[in-house]
């Protein structure tokens, strides 16, 4: 179970609320209906960060990314969604997904690169889904 250790620890950070839990579950869905880590990339190189989502992949310093972006990026609808699920306002969502994506699609990617087949991200997101409703 590292990698699920990883992941909430990356995202829960020293604090460990039930928000930290709610936005590992918002988030897991949200890379399915991205396509994975390579469709999440395509969509922000599309929006002009591709710089910023390789910081993410490759094995140096995270670059930030601000709520403004993740919205613009994601779109208002997917993130009022997630908004909705954690029980935010959107801004806040923003905000927190501005926080934990980076970290979350560092810990995905342990080698620099995007793993082939999605096999790590389907297993990160099995226990990510066995842990919130198992």
């Amino acid at each position: 179970m590292g990698l699920l250790d990883q992941l909430t620890g990356a995202l829960g950070g020293g604090n460990q609320e039930e928000g930290a839990g709610g936005l590992l579950g918002a988030l897991g869905p949200l890379l399915e209906q991205q396509g994975g880590i390579s469709g999440l990339v395509e969509k922000f190189q599309q929006g002009g960060l591709a710089e910023v989502a390789q910081s993410w992949i490759s094995t140096g310093q995270n670059l930030p990314i601000s709520a403004e972006q993740i919205q613009s990026v994601l779109g208002s609808d997917t993130v009022t969604q997630i908004a909705s699920k954690l029980g935010v306002d959107p801004q806040q969502a923003a905000g927190q997904i501005s926080e934990a994506l980076p970290q979350l699609v560092d810990q995905l990617t342990p080698n620099g690169e995007v793993p082939q087949g999605g096999d790590l991200l389907a297993q990160g997101l099995g226990l990510l889904k066995g842990k919130l409703f198992g």
